[in-house]
């Protein structure tokens, strides 16, 4: 073989493990992205079935109920349009409250329940995820069209 035939195969075998990485890579990537939702899109239908999404809002007040195990809680999350009822098992954040703002990452339920693997509670009394905040004013700004 001369050493231009070389230098193509050598060239070759390095774009295809170029190739094959960025691949591989590009495929864990997707299957780690998580995308933010509202309770209107929820409800609207608009979510990845079968995989796992955030869903951002207010903690409906009144909503929280605790099961007897102490682990699990049931509460119902709004952007003040519409409402998911959400579920999940595990500690709660220290600042997770009625009315105020919550981030919970999980899966839709068969019956339309949010199951949550993971619950974050927004820092202060001034915060909001921007995610969370931006879905709120665009369901509300909704709302005030569709009464017009």
């Amino acid at each position: 073989m001369k050493a231009r035939h070389k230098r193509f195969l050598w060239i070759g075998a390095g774009v295809a493990l170029l190739a094959i990485s960025a691949t591989l890579v590009l495929n864990a990537f997707n299957d780690n992205l998580v995308f933010f939702q509202t309770p209107s899109d929820v409800v609207d239908g608009k979510v990845p079935k079968g995989r796992n999404f955030r869903i951002g809002g207010m903690v409906e007040k009144g909503s929280v109920q605790r099961a007897p195990d102490g682990l699990t809680v049931h509460f119902v999350i709004t952007d003040t349009v519409k409402s998911i009822p959400v579920t999940y098992k595990g500690a709660l954040p220290d600042l997770f409250k009625d009315g105020k703002g919550a981030v919970a990452q999980g899966k839709l339920d068969a019956d339309g329940s949010f199951i949550a693997s993971e619950v974050l509670a927004k820092h202060d009394e001034n915060y909001m995820p921007p995610e969370a905040k931006a879905a709120v004013d665009k369901a509300r700004e909704a709302a005030r069209t569709m009464r017009r």
